[in-house]
């Protein structure tokens, strides 16, 4: 063997020297990998389950909203249709009360003082029988409201 032949073999042997700890460094990060890879697989699994557990909730979310719409939605069909029904009692009420005072108006003569046409505790008659047909819907509405 020549000398030449002997400073490659003696400069390639330096080589691979040198090599050794970066060869050692880069089991270890390979081991670390591989330890941290069944971390890593064990979160993928958290995160895919808790994913799952997530998209089942809003299913069950979204569910109880769309009943939760409907009954809101019900309800407010049936107040509208007691506000309509209160708002026609209290126009018939308003045309019966305007009807009665045109009445009282009619057969009141002008002269007479407000004493003497008020009418005496005992000769009114009961409240039950005083009431007009549109008094007794608004009382029975307002029962049923409650």
């Amino acid at each position: 063997m020549s000398l030449i032949e002997w400073s490659a073999q003696a400069l390639l042997l330096i080589l691979l020297i040198a090599a050794i700890p970066f060869a050692i460094r880069l089991e270890r990060a390979l081991a670390a990998l591989r330890r941290d890879r069944g971390a890593l697989d064990a979160s993928a699994a958290g995160f895919t389950e808790a994913t799952r557990t997530a998209e089942a909730t809003l299913v069950r979310l979204r569910a109880i909203a769309e009943v939760a719409g409907k009954t809101v939605s019900e309800r407010v069909k049936v107040a509208e249709e007691l506000r309509d029904d209160l708002r026609d009692l209290a126009e018939r009420a308003e045309t019966a009360a305007d009807r009665l005072e045109r009445a009282l108006r009619a057969a009141r003569p002008e002269g007479r003082s407000t004493e003497s046409r008020l009418p005496s505790p005992s000769a009114q008659p009961e409240p039950s029988a005083m009431r007009s047909q549109a008094e007794r819907d608004l009382l029975n509405a307002l029962r049923i409201a409650r």
